[in-house]
């Protein structure tokens, strides 16, 4: 488990004076009943709170999926396989010998036709218990300057269906010549994209992975 430490909100930057920290536990999220979001606030103000001044943009998105949570984390808590679900990822590589610890890297290769090429990633948190996964951007040829992002995944049952929610933020600097709406724009679309492939792959696995079948909402 990672040391809680690596977590976003316990390790934010010291804050520059014309910064404040992003307020995603206040504002409900689109896909999510008001229950849900309720239950879901303590890990995003945990999470995925960060320091967002001028010149930067933050947002959290949702995504409902009708699988078990050990299903949807078994998939998303592979730093070294993010082609599996995430679109635009033509391939990732890692070093011979690769643990996946906080730290470790990977270089991923991005299909053409996007405004990147490659991109140098590095494994912030994983936290096996309590199902938190978060990377940054440290190189590679690509627009989004210091982009961090948080995974969380969360199960939920009710009445005897079965489902889990999961969160993704991030916050990135918006490059020179566009405007912060613009990246968010951008980068949510990526998000919203890799979110739903997530939720299609996964689902997959729940219905036909070691011959079992959840129950699902």
């Amino acid at each position: 488990m990672a040391d809680p430490k690596s977590e976003p909100s316990s390790s934010m930057p010291d804050q520059p004076p014309d910064s404040e920290p992003t307020t995603h536990q206040l504002t409900s999220l689109p896909g999510l009943t008001h229950d849900e979001f309720l239950e879901l606030i303590p890990s995003i103000t945990q999470f995925h709170t960060y320091s967002v001044g001028p010149g930067k943009c933050s947002s959290l998105l949702a995504q409902r999926i009708n699988a078990p949570h050990d299903v949807v984390w078994s998939v998303v808590r592979r730093f070294d396989k993010p082609q599996t679900y995430k679109h635009f990822i033509k391939s990732c590589a890692v070093e011979e010998g690769f643990q996946m610890v906080v730290g470790c890297t990977r270089e991923v290769n991005v299909i053409s036709g996007l405004p990147a090429a490659t991109s140098t990633e590095k494994l912030d948190i994983l936290d096996e218990e309590r199902q938190v996964t978060g990377f940054s951007i440290t190189g590679g040829e690509h627009r989004l300057r210091n982009y961090r992002s948080v995974t969380t995944v969360h199960g939920f049952e009710r009445d005897g269906r079965i489902w889990t929610i999961v969160l993704e933020s991030y916050v990135v600097d918006a490059p020179e010549g566009n405007t912060e709406e613009d990246t968010r724009l951008f980068a949510d679309t990526v998000v919203k994209l890799n979110l739903q492939k997530l939720a299609s792959v996964t689902e997959g696995l729940a219905r036909d992975g070691d011959g079992k079948k959840s129950q699902v909402m």
